[in-house]
């Protein structure tokens, strides 16, 4: 088995641990990271009695989950095979029959997204800052953003989470299903004290995870970070149209500030990206199990690496992590130069598809039971 101290896995009682040690980083997920997590859930896969698996970080500096994939090392080593190996992980995590509990108290991006969203329960607290940022970078929102998205969010939502990259907090997150859960950072250590008490018996059946996670719920204290919900009508106006072209008319019809700043930060964006995440969002809703999804994903990334010219990946990584002038150079600079022929080029099969069994695979979207006093039937597809 390949190890890592940045990951620490262990057993208490019948409860297992994946803790994320990396927090110069902010726990954000390196290749041996990566292949480790990949190691232990395939032998958790087989331990029988194991009843639920909780997924955290420890020794943060600062408030955080998990700020996604170490996009430096990818950068540095044009190392697309990162991608290859995460996305098998977060089909484990999909497909697990065991619960899987993630501990979102901090920054959740990224990868981090990745390796929690495809799970049974995702806890948010007041620390949460959740974001899929990729096309700021050049990239597009994977980990099986494409497949779960759509079917979470409305289309006009999910265009928006998708495009936007935008930070969103822990109101937004549990009334749309994003987290499953809400309490305050100080009971985490009281949630899992009942998580392993609960494990350290006979096997339970998943309700008990679930009966102890309502226990500790509570309503979100406060609405004043809301982004989605405080703007939804101009969200689902504006990002009904099928082409980022009509997205942005409708975002310059518009006369809210909310409106005018979208407009500001997609003009920012790589219009590259923003083409093709949005024909990802299209094609994603069309795949029958997350297992199609991500070879379609896998396309994308590596196409996003290998591609010569070099892609927007390349300047975006340049200008926002390394150099940090946050003036990158796109190109092609403008979304009327994209062609719908380069954007096709991303979705064709590459030389090492990531192809999961059918038999191993989800044909649902992840798991997305929320309180129900909590999420709104309107917020669903």
């Amino acid at each position: 088995m390949r190890t890592t101290t940045q990951l620490i896995p262990s057993k208490i009682g019948n409860l297992g641990v994946l803790a994320l040690n990396n927090p110069k980083s902010m726990h954000a997920l390196t290749f041996e990271m990566v292949h480790y997590m990949r190691d232990v859930l395939q032998a958790w896969k087989q331990d029988k009695s194991l009843q639920t698996i909780l997924i955290k970080s420890i020794n943060s500096q600062r408030p955080a989950f998990c700020a996604g994939g170490d996009v430096k090392e990818i950068y540095e080593h044009e190392n697309y095979r990162f991608f290859f190996d995460e996305y098998q992980v977060n089909h484990d995590i999909a497909t697990s029959s065991i619960p899987i509990v993630s501990l979102w108290d901090g920054v959740v991006m990224g990868g981090g997204v990745g390796i929690s969203i495809h799970g049974t329960y995702r806890i948010a607290t007041e620390n949460t800052l959740f974001a899929m940022p990729e096309t700021a970078l050049g990239l597009f929102p994977d980990i099986g953003s494409m497949f779960w998205m759509p079917r979470l969010l409305s289309r006009p939502m999910a265009n928006y989470l998708a495009l936007t990259g935008d930070r969103i907090r822990a109101y937004d997150l549990v009334h749309y299903g994003i987290a499953t859960h809400y309490l305050p950072s100080d009971e985490l250590p009281n949630l899992e004290k009942a998580l392993v008490e609960a494990t350290s018996g006979p096997i339970q059946s998943i309700q008990s995870v679930e009966d102890i996670l309502q226990s500790f719920h509570q309503p979100v204290a406060t609405k004043e970070d809301s982004i989605l919900v405080k703007n939804q009508d101009h969200i689902e106006r504006a990002f009904a149209a099928d082409t980022v072209e009509g997205i942005v008319q409708n975002l310059e019809q518009g006369e809210s500030d909310f409106e005018q700043r979208t407009l500001s930060t997609l003009q920012k964006m790589s219009p590259t990206s923003l083409k093709v995440t949005l024909e990802g969002l299209c094609r994603g809703a069309q795949c029958k199990t997350l297992a199609q999804d991500i070879q379609m994903e896998y396309r994308m990334a590596k196409t996003f690496i290998t591609m010569s010219p070099k892609s927007d990946f390349y300047e975006g990584v340049r200008s926002i992590l390394i150099d940090k002038d946050n003036s990158p150079k796109w190109n092609p600079p403008t979304l009327e130069e994209v062609t719908d022929q380069r954007v096709a080029a991303f979705f064709a099969p590459v030389d090492d598809e990531l192809v999961i069994p059918e038999e191993s695979s989800s044909s649902s979207s992840p798991s997305h039971q929320s309180p129900s006093h909590q999420v709104s039937s309107s917020s669903k597809l």
